[in-house]
């Protein structure tokens, strides 16, 4: 199973865009995500929406890749149609990965139905997992959500830091423990919430 701090599977694989390789992508965050299958309700959704919003991930600097065990051709009619029938453009590729090479390195085949599930994942630009979520076949994603994670990690990065729960870009960020005894008394006589929750604005 890939973990989270490893190093990402690299891969090289047919695409609607052409052939790409993972590691291409080496010095950008990459979003990786996957999808059960083509012409099915619940992913056309999805891809619309994250076709509306190609753009806030390649403004954070971020590559946007699909995948699904279909076909080329599968993927290209199914981008052709929602692209006509919703007014949208793909810009990102859509890996075609029929002999679910790609899909097995990322542990997303459903075995009981054959298809991938609902994997999210985020490589950092040293090709690192640093991100991995998986969502039921039934219901979609949440987009907002995803963002939001692809903010914190590249908040954490940049500032050393952590963020506490339901964290919004802009909000309060927590400062790394005390190590020393004598650090945690300076914490706490400093006013800190607590002597190891300390949380700064940045």
């Amino acid at each position: 199973m890939v973990k989270i701090g490893s190093k990402a599977p690299d891969f090289t694989a047919n695409t609607t865009k052409g052939p790409i390789a993972l590691s291409q992508f080496r010095g950008k965050w990459v979003l990786l995500f996957a999808h059960p299958a083509d012409f099915t309700p619940v992913c056309t959704t999805e891809f619309i929406q994250f076709a509306k919003r190609h753009k806030e991930f390649k403004d954070l600097d971020c590559e946007v890749i699909g995948l699904s065990v279909d076909s080329i051709y599968s993927h290209i009619e199914w981008l052709r149609h929602m692209e006509e029938s919703a007014k949208v453009k793909f810009d990102f590729p859509v890996v075609a990965d029929p002999d679910k090479v790609v899909a097995n390195l990322y542990d997303l085949i459903n075995p009981e139905l054959g298809l991938t599930v609902r994997g999210v994942f985020f490589i950092d630009p040293e090709g690192i997992l640093r991100f991995a979520m998986y969502y039921p076949i039934p219901f979609g994603r949440n987009i907002d959500e995803i963002l939001r994670s692809l903010k914190a990690l590249q908040t954490v990065d940049k500032y050393g830091v952590a963020c506490p729960v339901d964290w919004q870009p802009g909000q309060d960020v927590i400062i790394p423990p005390p190590q020393t005894i004598d650090e945690a008394d300076k914490r706490a006589k400093a006013g800190a919430e607590r002597w190891y929750l300390t949380r700064k604005k940045i």
